[in-house]
């Protein structure tokens, strides 16, 4: 799991930074284009990899480019028509929270890596793909991290990430059967919450000196 967490940087190093860009792109090409963009900005601009200019950086390249509700769905997985709508939407708050806090802890630890995107085929009518790639670590072994997308009317949008083998999706869901299975779905949006708040706590800036 910790693997994943610091594999998860390349998830903000990709995405756009206008909307109406990523509409318009393949889900290759949108990898491929930004990626440079925004590495670039983590290179020129050592402020961006913490604090309120980090969170800043996820909120607009990440957020808008996510199907949080989609995501929070698959890792719940069958216990999730057993909540009520406030309680999918807490779930979904607190679990997108969780994301972007490990995303900026991830981009932090940002080291020269370099992404390799490979070529997607897209037939006609496709509305789902996965775009597979690379990451070139030096001193370590490349990282594969591959992201299901789906195409929505605004842009293809992320719904799961593998790494190294691994779905984000399903490695939460393996932890939140086990936590609803305990306290239900309300222990599981509080277990949650706590997550958030130790983070936030130990999140750069804000640990003592």
């Amino acid at each position: 799991m910790k693997r994943i967490f610091q594999s998860l940087l390349v998830l903000a190093a990709w995405l756009p930074a206008f909307a109406a860009v990523s509409a318009e792109l393949a889900p290759d090409e949108l990898v491929r284009t930004t990626s440079r963009e925004v590495i670039e900005i983590l290179k020129s601009d050592k402020e961006a990899r913490s604090g309120k200019k980090l969170l800043d950086l996820v909120d607009a390249k990440v957020l808008p480019h996510f199907d949080f509700t989609r995501m929070t769905r698959l890792a719940v997985g069958k216990n999730w028509r057993s909540a009520t709508p406030e309680q999918q939407q807490s779930l979904v708050r607190e679990f997108r929270t969780l994301l972007v806090r490990t995303y900026s802890s991830a981009l932090a630890t940002y080291k020269d890596q370099v992404i390799d995107v490979r070529p997607v085929k897209l037939n006609a009518g496709d509305t789902e793909v996965t775009v597979r790639t690379q990451v070139q670590q030096s001193g370590g072994q490349p990282v594969q991290i591959d992201y299901a997308m789906e195409k929505k009317s605004d842009g293809w949008k992320v719904f799961d990430v593998t790494v190294a083998g691994v779905s984000l999706v399903t490695n939460y869901r393996s932890t939140f059967d086990r936590q609803i299975a305990e306290g239900g779905i309300d222990g599981l949006i509080k277990s949650l919450a706590d997550k958030n708040r130790s983070l936030e706590e130990g999140a750069p800036g804000k640990r003592a000196s």
